[in-house]
């Protein structure tokens, strides 16, 4: 017997067998991203998505094989939000910047997107879209595609690690970062990190960055310092 492919893009929408679907994909997309909108990752489950379309878990796997699926989908639905009809401008690092800005954007409005187990080729149709895009951006690159793929997985690994700790960053006590400043303050007076103290000496205080300011310098540069060998 033929083994059913293993994600849920190529496989059918509906089944061939028993009554007509009475919902779709789509539904159940956009319940489970309001799920986990609410009360996070954790509150999204096969059992949950059912009640919330008034029907029977049993039903759900007319149209997806379990909550992997689920988790495609929504990844995919929320992927749609980032905006890809804005105009390249022709530089590379400017359009990823502002690809990868659009993209935290989204991540801020879904504190759950984060948090999705990572795998390498976790794309639907609208994150083929974002990842042609990405691509045609650095069309004027002169770098290997698989490069470029990798590049485009680092910006989006960074961004997410941005909106996380911006997410979390709201609830962290002030009590809690001073006493982060004088513990690394301490360490350096000890004399005994002399390339900390020299990356440090002279540098003068200063309150954090705003979130945005420092995710723009971060990466700008890592962009810069990855495109640069196809952009001689």
């Amino acid at each position: 017997m033929e083994q059913e492919p293993a994600i849920v893009w190529t496989r059918p929408e509906r089944g061939t067998r028993g009554p007509a679907a009475a919902h779709s994909r789509t539904e159940l997309a956009a319940i489970a991203v309001a799920l986990a909108d609410r009360g996070g990752l954790s509150a999204v489950s096969m059992r949950q998505v059912a009640r919330e379309l008034g029907t029977g878990q049993a039903s759900l796997y007319r149209y997806i094989s379990g909550r992997d699926d689920l988790l495609d989908l929504m990844t995919d639905t929320v992927t749609g939000e980032v905006d890809l009809a804005a105009p390249l401008s022709g530089d590379p690092v400017t359009d990823l910047l502002a690809l990868a800005t659009r993209t935290k954007a989204v991540h801020l409005r879904h504190p759950w997107l984060p948090e999705i187990p990572p795998e390498p080729l976790r794309l639907g149709p609208r994150g083929l879209d974002y990842l042609e895009h990405a691509l045609r951006a650095m069309a004027p690159v002169r770098l290997p595609g698989g490069t470029k793929t990798e590049i485009v997985a680092l910006m989006n690994a960074l961004v997410a690690q941005f909106a996380r700790t911006e997410l979390q960053g709201g609830r962290t006590a002030t009590a809690r970062q001073a006493a982060q400043a004088a513990y690394l303050s301490e360490a350096v007076a000890r004399g005994d990190r002399p390339h900390l103290a020299a990356a440090l000496h002279g540098e003068p205080a200063a309150p954090p960055a705003p979130p945005g300011e420092l995710f723009e310098r971060a990466m700008h540069r890592m962009l810069t310092g990855l495109l640069a060998p196809g952009l001689g």
